[in-house]
């Protein structure tokens, strides 16, 4: 398994109810795809997010995103240091 970063943005500030529906929605996406949610960083914004995954590979997290529709701007795949 990688550790996969994305970093998110949103025109408008993501409210929790927004965070909450993007949950629900990438749930079922994530398991399917064998994707687990290590951590997240919101923007003090609300506009920015950065996340933290344990997955196969930076594609099956771009998948997850596309089918849940959750936006992302870039999925990389990372080190721990």
């Amino acid at each position: 398994m990688e550790h996969v970063v994305v970093e998110r943005e949103f025109e408008q500030p993501v409210t929790d109810e927004d965070l909450q529906a993007m949950a629900d929605r990438a749930s079922g996406c994530y398991e399917n795809l064998r994707v687990t949610r290590i951590r997240s960083y919101l923007s003090l914004d609300r506009k920015r997010m950065v996340c933290e995954y344990l997955a196969p590979d930076a594609e099956s997290v771009r998948n997850a995103s596309d089918r849940a529709k959750i936006p992302y701007v870039r999925v990389w795949t990372a080190t721990m240091l």
